[in-house]
């Protein structure tokens, strides 16, 4: 039985960039401004009840989330595991942006399955905006990361706690930019009080550090392929049609509702799968599962197709390594 709850206070933060660390010349332009100016360390000095915790910070990488990449993730994940082993930590919190907060929080809790909180956190307010959001993400982040009844990888965003598998950037702009899908939040931060509103479920067992490649080059390429009105099969075969190097290992669909695909799309994407190209059929929806069934294309489930892609990434790596 582990014990880290008893042992553990320190906290500790790992930045990689980010709106939260991001600033702007006019404190009133909550657009034009520049992700990843700050350090993680100036984040944590700008929020005054952070010093009453055991925090420590260290900087992984300083980017933009939509150039989030490969290598940051493998980086990323060596650090977050290396951390988790220490009996002296209790959690770590992870400052992202949040273009691709949610496939990176759905790739650390794939690879790593953490007992101890993993909490993703960022902000759509650059650091020096007249009312930013990204010191009161912190701070309820780190409350959760501290919190008992924490496990695994979630995501704390406007008050919110998320599980990584559910969450999405369901706005723009708005400053509550995510939801769960079918409403699947987990609990609530409430004035530095973590409120939780149902369990955390069953995790899927991390497939573990030892699967991910060093060269970005050994990341298997999958691409992701939409249905749509008159959707035809000639983006399938052109990505078929590329020297061996260049071809794809997997394609996800995002389907129309039940994971729906027109007859020369599905066709095209069969021919793939007889060459050795997995397939994923996801729902262009904003929320609800793709039905499985014999006679379909295999169905992702309830991810939606940027994670329905992580997950096969992850799939055709432990497939290598095996």
């Amino acid at each position: 039985m582990e014990t880290h709850e008893a042992e553990a206070n320190q906290v500790v933060v790992l930045g990689t960039g980010g709106t939260i660390a991001g600033t702007a010349a006019d404190p009133g332009d909550n657009v034009g401004y520049q992700a990843a100016q700050l350090g993680v360390a100036q984040l944590v000095s700008a929020v005054p009840a952070l010093a009453a915790v055991s925090l420590a910070c260290e900087q992984v990488a300083q980017l933009d989330s939509k150039d989030m990449d490969f290598a940051t993730w493998r980086q990323l994940a060596i650090r977050v595991a290396a951390h988790l082993a220490r009996e002296d930590v209790a959690g770590v919190v992870i400052t992202h942006g949040t273009d691709t907060l949610e496939e990176t929080a759905y790739f650390l809790q794939r690879v790593l399955a953490p007992k101890k909180p993993v909490i993703l956190t960022a902000a759509m307010r650059p650091a020096t905006a007249l009312q930013t959001d990204g010191p009161q993400n912190l701070l309820d982040a780190v409350a959760v990361a501290q919190d008992p009844q924490a496990s695994g990888v979630l995501v704390v965003f406007a008050g919110v706690i998320h599980a990584a598998e559910q969450v999405r950037k369901a706005h723009s702009y708005r400053v509550d930019a995510f939801v769960s899908s079918d409403g699947a939040r987990l609990g609530l931060v409430e004035e530095g009080q973590v409120r939780w509103v149902q369990g955390l479920g069953q995790a899927r067992p991390g497939v573990g550090l030892e699967v991910l490649p060093t060269a970005a080059k050994d990341w298997p390429r999958v691409e992701i392929l939409l249905n749509h009105v008159a959707s035809d099969g000639r983006l399938v075969r052109a990505l078929l049609a590329q020297s061996t190097d260049d071809k794809p290992g997997g394609l996800v669909v995002a389907g129309t509702g039940n994971g729906s695909l027109s007859q020369d799309l599905e066709a095209a994407l069969r021919e793939a799968q007889a060459q050795g190209v997995r397939v994923l059929r996801s729902t262009r929806c904003d929320a609800g599962p793709v039905t499985a069934s014999a006679d379909a294309l295999p169905s992702a489930g309830a991810l939606s197709p940027v994670k329905a892609r992580v997950e096969l990434i992850l799939q055709l790596l432990n497939e290598s390594k095996s």
